[in-house]
């Protein structure tokens, strides 16, 4: 079974084989957001991979045109609900509640 890093927090999971990243951070009470439900139709589960992109699946258009509107893109971005384990992966959470933290000051 493939196993997960999720960085900041250092929390590991094993997935089924197949499994999605967002599907794996859910089991394992791992906070990430997920407005869309997981259906590459919003890029709120953007994420980072850190160690083995090259064992995921390849990016879809689809993917790729949500990920055009994730915050703080690299190279190595994906949407979590998109990317299925077969290896073990690390995966870093972007922290993106900076970048709401003066929504209050519109009250």
């Amino acid at each position: 079974m493939p196993r997960v890093t999720f960085l900041p927090t250092e929390t590991e999971t094993e997935a089924e084989e197949g499994a999605s990243i967002l599907d794996a951070a859910l089991d394992a009470d791992v906070d990430i957001d997920h407005n869309c439900g997981g259906n590459c139709a919003c890029s709120t589960c953007h994420v980072i991979i850190e160690e083995g992109y090259d064992t995921l699946n390849p990016v879809t258009e689809d993917e790729q045109d949500m990920l055009d509107e994730a915050v703080g893109l690299t190279e190595k971005s994906r949407l979590a609900c998109q990317c299925l384990l077969t290896k073990n992966v690390v995966v870093r959470i972007p922290d993106t509640a900076s970048q709401f933290a003066d929504f209050d000051d519109f009250d």
